[in-house]
């Protein structure tokens, strides 16, 4: 019984440590990453308060797409390589790295509500509990069974390739917990087992994994049914370009004009940024977004290339999976059409335009 008992305190122990781990990054960001607001004089064109979004949120949203850059890496690795290549730790840092920077700026900014706050630390949490426990994984086991495969990939490792490069894509519009992982798990399976070590080993954990995945993805559907998903448009004010020409634009609805500008409707997450350059190699100017006059955007640079960015840097990081740098810079919406017609939407280029 002694014996029994001192397993079980072990235990709870272990659970004890790993929870205060888990969350002592969050802790971290509020304890030491917040910063005094700033007095802020701009008069918004935008005022319906349906359509206004609080500019920090510009740089709340961040961490989320975080999560989809480290998919994207995953995906880059796996196209040469196997699981255990990527960077699971340095994914993981760099999230609560950037979290700490974004936290003080978006308090400068009119700062976050307590809800917010609290998602981004939930996603964070989850982000490094997955993480971590892939990196357990593939790094120990799937690292071995990948020396007993050899240098060419199993049927199962090209699904789980396949996989990775849609499911990173499919990240850019829509929320992760409607993707689609059951197919994926069929096809692990109808896929010819031509190394049975390696074979059996993937369909096994690939599949567990993706089958926890759809269990929680229920659980995410029903909270955000109980609570209503995310508003998916944007409001924006533009100039310098008429309104039949953005009502040919894909995805673009004109709502109204006036002296300040055409207001228009579009979709927000990836689509936004490649309306935004459509607009802006059509001549127009991009005056307001959301109420606010100042926005976040990512670039990619080579490691070598220090040359200063536009805008105020927030923070520069590698990219886990490629060989090159992400830079989070603040510039103003006005000078958005200028960035775009100067910069390609590409790698090294613009990466994204974080909307509110």
């Amino acid at each position: 019984m002694r014996r029994l008992l001192k397993v079980f305190g072990l235990f709870l122990g272990a659970i004890v440590i790993i929870v205060l781990l888990l969350l002592s990054p969050a802790a971290y960001v509020e304890t030491f990453c917040h910063a005094d607001p700033e007095p802020d004089s701009y008069s918004p064109l935008i005022r319906d308060p349906q359509m206004k979004r609080e500019e920090a949120n510009t740089f709340l949203t961040y961490p989320e797409w975080h999560i989809v850059y480290a998919y994207d890496g995953l995906a880059e690795v796996l196209k040469s390589g196997d699981e255990y290549r990527f960077d699971y730790l340095a994914s993981v840092r760099d999230f609560w790295k950037a979290d700490c920077a974004l936290t003080a700026i978006a308090d400068r900014h009119g700062g976050a509500d307590t809800q917010t706050r609290m998602m981004v630390a939930t996603i964070g949490v989850s982000f490094t509990l997955e993480m971590g426990l892939k990196a357990a994984y593939e790094e120990t086991l799937g690292r071995l069974t990948a020396y007993w495969r050899g240098d060419q990939k199993t049927p199962q490792d090209i699904v789980a390739r396949d996989m990775a490069i849609d499911y990173a894509a499919f990240l850019r519009q829509t929320p992760w917990y409607k993707y689609p992982f059951q197919p994926e798990i069929d096809k692990l399976w109808a896929v010819p087992v031509d190394e049975p070590v390696r074979g059996w080993e993937r369909r096994l954990a690939l599949g567990g994994e993706w089958k926890a995945k759809i269990a929680y993805a229920g659980m995410i559907a029903n909270a955000v049914a109980a609570t209503g998903e995310a508003k998916l448009t944007i409001f924006s004010i533009v100039s310098g370009i008429q309104a039949p020409a953005l009502s040919a634009m894909p995805d673009v609805r004109v709502v109204s004009e006036n002296a300040s500008g055409i207001l228009i409707e579009t979709p927000r997450y990836d689509r936004f940024t490649h309306i935004l350059a459509d607009i802006a190699k059509a001549g127009g100017t991009i005056r307001e977004i959301a109420g606010n006059d100042e926005i976040m955007v990512s670039l990619t640079a080579a490691a070598t290339d220090q040359t200063p960015p536009p805008g105020e840097l927030i923070a520069r990081f590698p990219r886990a999976g490629f060989d090159s740098d992400r830079l989070l810079v603040v510039v103003k919406v006005a000078d958005l059409g200028q960035l775009l017609r100067e910069r390609p939407i590409a790698d090294p280029g613009i990466e994204h335009i974080f909307d509110f």
